[in-house]
């Protein structure tokens, strides 16, 4: 009888420690090592990148943060500003660019987070606004004064799918190259201060100048 309790008391000690190293907490596969990480995490996140406005190059700066559940989808918030070429414009007799910025909330699913080079999808949902806008001034000459004057804006309704080929380069860092897709509500910017006056009321561009695609890198820092 003593050596069945003896046997049974060592295959429950047995069991208990396969049990706690399954439980035990995975390894996240980087670039320069393999870190352990928990299951609830953050991050910043800050982005540059290049899209269309108006059928004119533009340059854009991303902004977001997130939570990150159980490593596999991130809840969070951000935006994007955005300004596009000079061009002139011969209604007003000078040049003008498309400037303005959108944000909302960010869902953001995330396929084979382990994996030193893995998935994302990230989906944001918001609003924004947009100006066409003329600058003038000098900033090499102390003595003139930089502005901008708004010829008219709107505002829009936004949703942006994308997919995010992520690296885990550290626990704490990873590097994204990402694609998406703007869709937006129709663009109505309208000339007020024509040369012609009778062209004051016609359409700057067209209601879809905000659509199109979007291609860049991200920079994630935190906990995933």
């Amino acid at each position: 009888m003593k050596s069945l309790k003896l046997t049974f008391v060592a295959l429950s000690l047995s069991a208990i420690t396969a049990f706690g190293q399954q439980e035990s907490s995975p390894s996240m596969q980087t670039i320069f090592g393999d870190p352990e990480v928990n299951s609830i995490g953050g991050y910043g996140a800050l982005g540059l990148g290049y899209t269309t406005v108006a059928d004119r190059d533009a340059l854009y700066f991303s902004a977001q943060g997130a939570v990150v559940i159980n490593h596999s989808i991130a809840i969070g918030a951000g935006g994007k500003g955005f300004a596009s070429k000079m061009a002139y414009d011969n209604n007003l007799g000078a040049e003008y660019n498309y400037a303005g910025g959108y944000g909302g909330l960010i869902i953001e699913p995330i396929l084979g987070w382990d994996r030193p080079i893995h998935f994302s999808f990230p989906v944001l949902i918001g609003g924004g606004g947009i100006g066409y806008i003329q600058h003038w001034g000098d900033y090499d000459n102390n003595d003139e004064e930089y502005d901008f004057a708004d010829e008219d804006s709107n505002a829009f309704f936004v949703i942006e799918p994308g997919i995010e080929v992520e690296l885990n380069l550290v626990k704490w860092m990873r590097m994204a190259a990402t694609i998406s897709y703007r869709y937006t509500s129709d663009i109505k910017l309208g000339y007020k201060n024509s040369i012609e006056p009778s062209n004051n009321g016609t359409m700057i561009g067209s209601e879809d100048m905000l659509r199109g695609f979007n291609v860049g890198i991200n920079m994630k820092f935190g906990k995933f």
